[in-house]
């Protein structure tokens, strides 16, 4: 049985340069009629105004914000992978649909300073240029919001921790 004392369960604190990093938030999550609302979901509901706070504060701190998009741009969704047959509702962000569902939420929108990274699976890191650009900034500390917490979200903590960045979810 191991015990907090002999290393499990430490906190890893913060490091000098942190980057916020939001993964997932477009309109999908909070448009009725869409299979992907969380409208039913109190905090899902209160999420974007926590966003919206955090993009604030990092702006006014000169952190860097980082946006996770999902984009398939093949016309048959074979850039997908195995991810469009465990879910078809991925759908909603192949380049060219025109319900709209993979627009940007009103307050939570990429500035032209920001890095917008596209990516095809759950992790943020996992297939993109997250890790080289994070380093070329000289960050060390990623503070992570966004969509499926236990999904995208938790992928790419996972993977930051693995690349050797301090992750602190929020």
């Amino acid at each position: 049985m191991f015990k907090h004392e002999d290393g499990i369960g430490h906190k890893l604190g913060w490091g000098s340069r942190p980057a916020l990093l939001v993964i997932d938030v477009c309109i999908a999550y909070w448009s009725k009629g869409c299979n992907l609302d969380l409208s039913h979901n109190p905090e899902a509901v209160d999420s974007p105004e926590s966003m919206k706070r955090l993009v604030k504060a990092a702006r006014a701190g000169k952190v860097p914000v980082i946006w996770a998009q999902v984009r398939y741009n093949h016309p048959t969704m074979k850039d997908a992978g195995v991810q469009i047959l465990k879910s078809k509702t991925i759908e909603v962000w192949q380049e060219g649909d025109t319900r709209g569902f993979d627009a940007w939420v009103p307050g939570l929108e990429a500035e032209p300073e920001d890095t917008v990274i596209f990516k095809r699976n759950p992790s943020a890191f996992f297939g993109t240029t997250l890790q080289t650009e994070l380093q070329l900034m000289g960050i060390d500390t990623l503070v992570m919001c966004g969509v499926s917490t236990s999904g995208c979200v938790r992928a790419s903590t996972m993977d930051a921790i693995c690349y050797g960045f301090k992750p602190m979810v929020s």
